[in-house]
């Protein structure tokens, strides 16, 4: 018999691989951090932080995981990126490697703030 999908996201961390548990579990600490007021849920089985618009999401693999903070997230840090293993919105860590917190750390600030912009737009 299958076991229940995650219904939190500590859930969540908790199924993922053990060898990327501590790198999910710092990874949302500093999601938290950075967006205290967002609203986490699971959707399509995977970590999601909404304020009210989606902000990022992670999802965790066999041996890394993905920080998903949009295209438009990710654009003002290319440079900065290139280091690292990326698509258009998408920010891959291997569980082997450290953790990019600084960096992810911006890059989701970034985002908040981006998404708060929007919010006070008279257009939206």
């Amino acid at each position: 018999m299958a076991s229940p999908r995650p219904a939190t996201i500590a859930e969540y961390i908790e199924a993922a691989p053990p060898a990327g548990q501590p790198h999910l579990r710092r990874l949302y600490a500093l999601l938290q951090q950075v967006a205290p007021e967002a609203e986490e849920a699971i959707k399509w089985g995977t970590p999601f932080f909404v304020e009210p618009r989606f902000l990022f999401a992670f999802s965790a693999h066999k041996a890394h995981l993905n920080f998903t903070p949009t295209e438009e997230g990710l654009a003002p840090f290319r440079k900065e990126l290139e280091k690292h293993k990326t698509t258009k919105g998408m920010l891959q860590v291997a569980y082997t490697a450290p953790l990019p917190e600084a960096l992810i750390r911006k890059i989701a600030e970034q985002r908040v703030q981006a998404v708060k912009a929007r919010e006070d737009d008279a257009f939206w």
